[in-house]
């Protein structure tokens, strides 16, 4: 399984590696992953998720489930 964010879906970037003397050389921008288990009060449960740094500070700020319903994801 590639290495997504399973809320948000971000997944990494390219981009280039500029030396000193401007040789480009490509490279990739990888994800803050963590691995977490959330529990959901309205489906009294707990989901693990392979989420990111900055998804993780959104759950923190409006909940799981606000930030489920938002992107679309529904629980199995």
């Amino acid at each position: 399984m590639s290495r997504r964010d399973e809320i948000t879906g971000a997944k990494a970037l390219n981009g280039y590696r500029s030396s000193k003397a401007n040789n480009k050389t490509k490279r990739l921008f990888k994800l803050n992953l963590e691995k977490r288990r959330f529990y959901v009060p309205e489906e009294d449960r707990w989901v693990t998720l392979k989420v990111t740094a900055k998804t993780l500070r959104t759950i923190n700020k409006n909940g799981i489930y606000a930030v489920l319903k938002k992107h679309g994801k529904t629980l199995k």
